[in-house]
């Protein structure tokens, strides 16, 4: 794989570490800030919100910026929302941070998802994909938890500032290995936004981008509330949390790299598998939670599951997208935040009922159940192969 797609995972290892941090944090911002922990839960939402709004519209701002720039900037801009929120007392410009959080985000990962297809040939976008998205999920093996511990040390101020100074580096690497050469070519090559906005009427595309919506947000329902989880429910010491994060982390990147070699020529045993094993685990942990070694191998196994079959739909979005040069990864990452905004609002709304800290659990078992019902009766349509053209 080419260098620049590892210096761009280590840009997402940064984003990656703020977008799922708050599974830790949740409990220490709800008390500072004197909110409930569901509402400081909406943080998750709100970033999302940001991505959903954020990967179409700068992506299609941005589609005439040469890439490096285009990059650079967003990460510089990622930065400063997190020294702000770093700094604020008042729960709704954290709020506000977020979102400007998610659209420097989403207008990173739009450009990175659709410039990383374009370093591979064309039949290994699930390998470069993969190489990405370990950045996000050595964030949850490593930056999650790793924030999370600082949180519970010097309060969760210390993990914001610690993920805006991680940009630094990743900065200087985008100016330092992402090539300038032939990018003035590139943008004047580039197909009418009219063209690639068309691409959102084939009915393939909206059934992968429904379903990797659906998983995604089963995905946060569960994560973003799996603090309480194991603190309340399985009434685990708060150690536990960042024990519990490192080990879904460890599944997720075990997840992402078993699906970029299958995404792109076996994607159907992926889904076909994956899925069910996937429904059977998130009720299963609300069953066992109380057994911490159950607890500890089904939380490995549902980041594992997780992301495996969430970057097998990814690499689904990016190839019936084919047509979209520039707007086919704000697809992408608008469907899984569509996901990763509604998730933890349907999963906040059960904390209040009789199922608890647990009903997120139950609640991501029934959005897995959902996609499964959509997609099991139309699988060979989701991973036939998308024909002869291809993201460049």
């Amino acid at each position: 794989m080419p260098l620049p797609l590892y210096l761009l995972a280590l840009a997402v290892f940064a984003m990656g570490t703020s977008e799922f941090m708050l599974a830790g944090l949740v409990p220490d911002i709800a008390s500072d800030l004197d909110v409930t922990v569901g509402t400081a839960g909406t943080l998750t939402s709100a970033f999302a919100i940001g991505m959903i709004v954020g990967a179409p519209l700068v992506a299609g701002l941005a589609r005439h910026w040469p890439r490096r720039p285009a990059l650079l900037g967003f990460v510089l801009v990622f930065a400063s929302a997190h020294a702000v929120g770093a700094l604020t007392e008042w729960f709704p410009i954290l709020f506000a941070t977020r979102v400007v959080a998610a659209l420097a985000n989403a207008g990173f990962l739009a450009v990175a998802l659709t410039a990383a297809a374009g370093l591979v040939p064309p039949d290994r976008k699930g390998r470069a994909l993969a190489v990405l998205l370990s950045g996000t999920t050595v964030a949850t093996i490593a930056g999650v938890p790793g924030g999370s511990v600082l949180g519970t040390a010097l309060g969760w101020r210390a993990t914001f500032w610690a993920v805006a100074a991680l940009c630094l580096p990743a900065a200087i690497a985008i100016l330092k290995g992402i090539p300038a050469t032939g990018e003035q070519a590139e943008v004047t090559g580039r197909p009418a936004l009219r063209a690639e906005l068309a691409q959102l009427t084939r009915p393939r595309l909206i059934l992968v981008m429904l379903l990797g919506a659906l998983v995604n947000a089963a995905t946060f329902a569960s994560l973003t509330f799996l603090a309480p989880v194991v603190t309340d429910s399985a009434g685990l010491e708060e150690w536990w949390v960042s024990v519990a994060l490192v080990l879904f982390g460890a599944g997720s990147f075990i997840g992402v790299t078993v699906a970029g070699r299958l995404s792109d020529r076996s994607p159907g045993p992926v889904i076909a598998i994956g899925g069910p094993l996937l429904l059977i685990g998130w009720p299963a942990l609300a069953v066992l939670v109380s057994e911490p070694v159950a607890l500890s191998i089904l939380v490995f196994v549902q980041g594992a599951l997780s992301f495996a079959l969430g970057a097998t739909l990814i690499t689904r979005i990016l190839y019936e997208a084919a047509g979209a040069l520039t707007m086919a990864g704000s697809y992408a990452t608008t469907a899984l935040n569509v996901g990763a905004a509604t998730g933890p609002i349907l999963a906040a709304t059960t904390l209040g009922t009789r199922a608890g800290t647990l009903g997120p659990l139950w609640t991501s078992g029934l959005l897995v159940a959902v996609a499964l019902l959509i997609a099991f009766p139309l699988l060979t349509r989701i991973t036939a192969a998308r024909g002869t053209q291809v993201l460049r």
